[in-house]
């Protein structure tokens, strides 16, 4: 399984690691993913998902059926 949101999509970055002297070393930012267990009501069954920390904030404010429409 990749390490990618799987609502958002939201998956690795690359960037660099910049020390005091203003050499760049290539590094890998890594999405803050989570396995997350969700009920959902039109399904009537529990999603085990491996979603972003930003998805897991959605979800107080909005079901899982409103964030599969987007």
């Amino acid at each position: 399984m990749a390490r990618q949101c799987e609502l958002t999509g939201k998956k690795a970055n690359n960037g660099y690691t910049v020390s005091h002297s203003h050499r760049r070393t290539k590094c890998l930012q890594k999405a803050n993913l989570q396995t997350k267990r969700i009920w959902s009501p039109t399904l009537k069954r529990w999603l085990k998902l491996q979603v972003s920390t930003k998805v897991i904030k959605d979800l107080k404010r909005k079901s899982i059926d409103a964030l599969l429409k987007i």
